[in-house]
């Protein structure tokens, strides 16, 4: 791999893995947010096609799925996420994937995976 291209989880596709851990369909989206987003409209935010859907759809979706609504509009771009700096050496977002319901087994694998990673790292 050539250099250290750190591309951000876009706003679809979190909500696109959120959606898909907690096994909905877009039209049982649909029906689950009395219609307020449509699955036409899910599919296009969760294919990059709208980038930054209202607040009152983000906020739907969050009740919905139980996530952070903060987190989902920063993702959408109307609020800015901390630095690592402002947030301190060790910020608050524990794990990308702590809105996905993980096994045991699951988050033990990524921890040692992250383990790995960290160590080539301080290798290079």
């Amino acid at each position: 791999m050539s250099g250290s291209s750190k591309s951000p989880v876009t706003l679809g596709v979190h909500l696109a893995a959120i959606r898909s851990d907690r096994k909905l369909t877009l039209r049982q989206v649909e029906e689950a947010t009395g219609k307020e987003v449509s699955n036409a409209y899910l599919s296009q935010i969760e294919n990059g096609k709208v980038g930054a859907p209202s607040p009152h759809v983000l906020n739907a979706l969050a009740e919905l799925y139980k996530v952070d609504y903060t987190h989902l509009m920063e993702l959408a771009g109307y609020l800015r996420a901390p630095t690592e700096r402002e947030a301190g050496e060790r910020h608050g977002r524990a794990a990308t994937f702590a809105e996905i319901s993980l096994t045991d087994d699951e988050e033990a694998e990524l921890l040692r995976f992250l383990k790995f990673l960290r160590a080539q790292k301080d290798d290079k």
